[in-house]
């Protein structure tokens, strides 16, 4: 083989090689990238049916349930537009509480309640999550009432 051929063999195998680590690069972030999806929307339907997302909002209050001596907890969660139960067992933040703002992972179960498998809540009195925050302003207009129990659909006035 001659020098020239040598080099031209050398910089395709460093393009593939290249090419190769974009590739997988690149699909590592799809398989670990989380989507924030507002509870309007999971409530439509429209959210990832096969991977863990984000939702986020208020606590609302008198809605935290949890088990004498269990680290199960039930809660719900708004948007100022709908509410969306959640599910979640584990050690909560040291901020969390009804009333304010919080970010859950995880995904939509069966029964229509959000089985969390991480809680964040906000870090000080002024900070909210840019997601929660953009959710929020969308759905604060005066026009807009929560869910109520029972009700399958969000309501407006």
């Amino acid at each position: 083989m001659k020098p020239r051929q040598q080099r031209m063999l050398a910089v395709g195998l460093a393009v593939a090689g290249i090419a190769i680590a974009a590739t997988f690069t690149l699909r590592a972030f799809q398989d670990n990238m989380m989507f924030f999806v507002d509870i309007s929307d999971v409530l439509a339907g429209d959210y990832p049916k096969q991977r863990n997302f984000r939702i986020g909002g208020l606590v609302v209050d008198g809605s935290v349930q949890r088990a004498e001596g269990s680290m199960d907890l039930r809660f719900r969660v708004t948007d100022m537009n709908c509410e969306l139960p959640v599910s979640y067992v584990g050690v909560l933040p040291d901020l969390f509480r009804e009333g304010q703002g919080v970010v859950a992972h995880g995904r939509l179960g069966d029964e229509g309640v959000f089985v969390a498998d991480k809680i964040l809540a906000k870090h000080d009195e002024n900070y909210m999550a840019p997601e929660v925050a953009d959710s929020l302003a969308k759905h604060v207009d005066g026009n807009m009432q929560p869910l109520r129990d029972g009700d399958t659909e969000c309501v407006t006035l």
